[in-house]
């Protein structure tokens, strides 16, 4: 579904990412760990378009999309939910929502799918999102990425700062989501555990480089910790 080759980006003057290379599998998880400044978020936003890279080439299923602009890749099917649960505060749930969908083929049947994902968005539709908590903020966000039908999903740290009661149910839903036909995601997450219970693959990112990479599932957590400590 993506392949993100030997790319190299960053800010300005400061190279970020040193020659990455991540795959995330058709119908599948990829997921990128590492401890804060490694480079994962700059990773998402290189693959969205928000950052161009120095070198390197990011193909979606087998088409070169490192020139294009973000709306260019959300037209071919990519959805990306970045940290801190984002909202528009002042619009109601219902209202974020129904603004993703609009003028949208099946926009409003896809809402209706997004809150039968996260019903507690149903029961807060008409609150404004401003009021709600950061957990049903970020299921908001979730959902609201889900409305637009993706194939690829960008997920970074979808459980931050979230309380534990939400933190399982968004797990759930991603995992759900993960396995759903048609459906790729590149995860990034800081919890191990629940990244290696979603992935098939994984890759470890240390200082803008890929330290170590393998298949996912939950026998390879171990070597994942191992990894992350050194």
């Amino acid at each position: 579904m993506l392949q993100i080759n030997d790319v190299r980006a960053g800010y300005d003057r400061t190279t970020v990412l040193h020659g990455v290379d991540v795959t995330v599998p058709e119908d599948g998880v990829a997921t990128v760990l590492g401890h804060n400044g490694a480079g994962k978020s700059t990773l998402l936003r290189t693959v969205m378009g928000l950052i161009r890279p120095s070198s390197g080439s990011v193909l979606l299923d087998g088409e070169d999309i490192t020139r294009l602009a973000p709306h260019e890749r959300v037209a071919r099917g990519m959805a990306y939910v970045p940290q801190g649960q984002q909202s528009f505060p002042h619009l109601t749930t219902a209202e974020n929502l129904l603004l993703v969908a609009d003028g949208r083929p099946g926009g409003k049947e896809a809402v209706a799918e997004a809150m039968d994902l996260f019903p507690v968005l149903r029961e807060l539709a008409q609150r404004r999102a401003g009021l709600l908590s950061g957990g049903q903020r970020q299921q908001l966000a979730l959902a609201r990425a889900l409305v637009t039908r993706p194939r690829l999903l960008l997920l970074d740290e979808p459980t931050e700062g979230i309380q534990p009661s939400v933190v399982a149910e968004i797990e759930e839903t991603v995992i759900a989501l993960s396995r759903r036909s048609g459906l790729s995601v590149l995860l990034v997450e800081q919890h191990v555990g629940f990244a290696m219970r979603a992935a098939q693959r994984y890759y470890v990112l240390e200082a803008g480089r890929v330290t170590s990479s393998g298949e996912g599932g939950s026998g390879a957590e171990h070597t994942v910790r191992r990894a992350l400590s050194v």
